[in-house]
C-alpha cells in the first residue's frame, strides 16, 4: 500500500507555485507548453503527474531542476527545501543536481554515455559528490546493480549500454539516480522499457527507499495501474495545466474531470480480427540459437556464453499475430534480430516464405528485406532526426526504382493509413510527439508492403491513451494487409489485445506458448503465472 502523506503541517518538500514555461521561437513568437502548474511535494511522498504525450508533464519535471534549454522562460516559483531554485546560482544547482535531487531520464539511450562503462558512469557520479575511493565507489555501484535487480551485475560493470537490453539500461540509469540517496527522486516514466515483474521491484524498492529514508519521489507514468498502487496523490495534466488533483484512491473511484474520466477509461481491450482458416505458414522457425561469447584477459579467451536465444521453435501463419513477451533480458528483442539476420551469428533454421534465410549472404536477403519488416521500439533513435518524414519513409522504396511519382502516391499513401496528414511529409521527426513519431515508423515499415511485420516495443513509450490508438490502428492494417505479425512487448495488456497466440520467454528459452484466450485465462507454468499477475494486479 502507498505510503500515508506526511503531516500537512510539516513544510513541504517542494513547492510548485504558478509555473509558466514559455519557448522564445522566432522573433516575438513564444509557445507556452507549462500554464501556470502548482502543487506540493511532501517529505517522503510520492506524487504521480499524469496525463497524454505533450501536456507538460516532462517539462514541468525539469524545470524544477532548470534543465530545459537556453531559450526556454520561467515565471513563478519552484522551492525546493526552502531555496527558490528558479532564483538560485549556478553553483547551488550543481550541488542539487544528482545528489539532494535525483532524476531518471524517459530515454536511457540518450542519457547514458556510449563510450562509457556501466561502472565508470555510476562511479562518476559518486565521485562527483563525494570523497570516495575507487574500491569503495566499485562496492557501491555493485550494491546498487543488485538493488535493481541487474542480474550477475559483477559480469555488467565494464559493459557498454550498446550491450545490454532496453530494460537493463532503465536500470542503469536508476542505480545512478540514486547513487547518492537523494532526498527528491525525479522518475520520468521508470518503467516504460521494463517488464511487468521487474516494474514490481523498482517501486517497491521506491517505496522501501522512501519508508528507510523519507524519500520523495515525482513520478511522471503513463501506467495508471502502476500509478494506483503506489501513489499518495496524483496530478493530471492536459495541455500545460494540472485539471485535477486528489489523494489516489479517491481519484480513481470518483474522478471529477472528464478528462481524467477519459484517460481512466483508455484501456487497450477487444481481439484482434480471426486469421482465415486456409492462411498459409509464413514463417517456421526451428531450434533457434544465439549465443554471444563472453571474453576475458589480454588475449581476450572465451570463458563463457551468454545464451540470448536458446533453440526457440515457432511457427506463423499469414494474417496471425504471435505475442512474444518476457522480463527484460529473456531474449526478445534479440530474436527479433535473429529473425530479420540483423545478427548473423545464429544458428537453427529460419523458413520464410519457404526459403531458408540462416545460409543466405547479405546481398541475397536483400530481396527478402521489403518482406520482412521492423518496427524499432525507440522512435527517438530509429528515425534520422536529419531527414524529413517523407525522405524518412521513402528510404526503402528508392531501393524497388520506382518512379518519383509512385515514391510519391505511396509515401501519401502510407501516412494515410496511419491516420497522419499527408502534408507532415514535408517535416522532421522532433516536430511530433512519441505517439505521432511510433506512427511514422509503422508508415515506413508498410510502405513496401511486407508479408510480415515485427513491432518491438511500440507502445512502450506511449500514455495510455496513444496506446489504445495504436492498438486500433495494428488492428485494422492488419485486417486490410493481411501481413503476420510478431509483436514484442511487456505490456501483457496490450500484447491480449493485438495477438492471436503468445509465446513466453525466460533467459533465452521457451517456458510456455498457446493461444492467447488459453494463455491469459490458464496459464500453465508459474513464471507465466507471476507475469500475468503482476501485469493485471489492482
Amino acid at each position: 500500500m502507498p505510503l500515508t502523506r506526511a503531516n500537512s503541517k510539516t513544510s513541504p518538500l517542494v513547492v510548485v507555485d504558478n509555473l509558466h514555461v514559455r519557448f522564445q521561437t522566432t522573433g516575438t513568437t513564444q509557445s507556452e507548453p507549462v500554464k501556470g502548474v502548482s502543487f506540493e511535494i511532501a517529505q517522503g511522498e510520492m506524487l504521480a503527474l499524469v496525463g497524454e504525450s505533450g501536456s507538460g508533464k516532462s517539462l514541468t519535471a525539469q524545470s524544477i531542476l532548470r534543465l530545459l534549454p537556453d531559450n526556454a522562460r520561467y515565471e513563478g516559483r519552484i522551492v525546493f527545501d526552502g531555496v527558490d531554485v528558479l532564483q538560485a546560482s549556478a553553483g547551488h544547482l550543481q550541488s542539487l543536481r544528482g545528489h539532494r535531487i535525483g532524476m531518471i531520464f524517459q530515454e536511457p539511450m540518450t542519457s547514458l554515455n556510449p563510450l562509457h562503462t556501466i561502472e565508470k558512469q555510476i562511479s562518476e557520479n559518486l565521485f562527483q559528490h563525494q570523497t570516495i575511493s575507487k574500491e569503495a565507489a566499485r562496492a557501491r555501484t555493485l550494491e546498487l546493480l543488485n538493488e535493481v535487480g541487474l542480474p550477475e551485475p559483477e559480469k555488467r560493470l565494464n559493459s557498454y549500454p550498446h550491450e545490454l537490453s532496453g530494460g537493463q539500461r532503465q536500470r542503469i540509469m536508476i542505480a545512478m539516480a540514486l547513487a547518492n540517496n537523494p532526498s527528491l527522486l525525479i522518475a520520468d516514466e521508470p518503467t516504460t522499457a521494463l517488464d511487468v515483474t521487474l516494474q514490481e521491484q523498482i517501486l517497491h524498492l521506491l517505496q522501501s527507499l522512501r519508508a528507510k529514508h523519507g524519500l520523495s519521489v515525482l513520478l511522471i507514468s503513463h501506467d495508471l495501474s502502476l500509478v494506483r498502487r503506489f501513489a499518495d496523490r496524483v496530478a493530471v495534466m492536459q495541455h500545460g495545466l494540472i485539471v485535477e488533483i486528489n489523494d489516489t484512491q479517491s481519484l480513481f473511484q470518483h474522478p471529477q474531470h472528464v478528462y481524467t474520466q477519459t484517460l481512466l477509461a483508455a484501456e487497450p481491450d477487444g481481439l484482434p480480427p480471426p486469421v482465415p482458416n486456409d492462411a498459409k505458414t509464413l514463417l517456421n522457425i526451428e531450434n533457434l540459437t544465439l549465443w554471444f561469447p563472453i571474453k576475458q584477459g589480454f588475449w581476450q579467451r572465451t570463458v563463457g556464453h551468454i545464451k540470448a536465444v536458446d533453440g526457440i521453435s515457432l511457427q506463423l501463419r499469414a494474417g496471425e499475430t504471435l505475442g512474444i513477451v518476457g522480463e527484460s533480458g529473456s531474449g526478445k528483442s534479440t530474436l527479433a534480430l535473429a529473425v530479420t539476420r540483423l545478427t548473423t551469428t545464429t544458428s537453427g533454421t529460419i523458413v520464410f516464405q519457404g526459403r531458408d534465410l540462416v545460409p543466405l549472404s547479405q546481398k541475397e536477403l536483400r530481396s527478402i528485406r521489403k518482406d520482412l519488416q521492423i518496427v524499432f521500439q525507440d522512435p527517438y533513435g530509429s528515425l534520422s532526426p536529419r531527414l524529413s518524414v517523407g525522405q524518412i519513409i521513402n528510404e526503402g522504396l528508392e531501393l524497388l526504382g520506382l518512379a518519383p511519382a509512385e515514391q510519391e502516391s505511396r509515401i501519401i499513401n502510407a501516412l494515410i493509413a496511419v491516420e497522419l496528414d499527408p502534408e507532415s511529409r514535408h517535416r522532421y521527426p522532433h516536430e511530433f510527439s512519441g505517439g505521432q513519431r511510433q506512427r511514422i515508423a509503422i508508415a515506413r515499415a508498410l510502405v513496401l508492403k511486407p508479408q510480415l511485420l515485427i513491432l518491438d516495443e511500440p507502445t512502450s513509450a506511449l500514455d495510455r491513451t496513444v496506446q489504445k490508438q495504436i492498438v486500433l490502428l495494428l488492428r485494422r492494417l492488419q485486417a486490410e494487409n493481411g501481413f503476420a505479425c510478431l509483436f514484442i512487448s511487456h505490456d501483457l495488456k496490450v500484447v491480449k489485445a493485438v495477438s492471436h497466440r503468445v509465446l513466453v520467454m525466460k533467459q533465452g528459452l521457451m517456458v510456455e506458448t498457446n493461444d492467447s484466450e488459453t494463455l491469459f485465462s490458464q496459464p500453465q507454468q508459474p513464471y507465466t503465472q507471476q507475469l500475468l499477475q503482476a501485469a493485471f494486479a489492482v
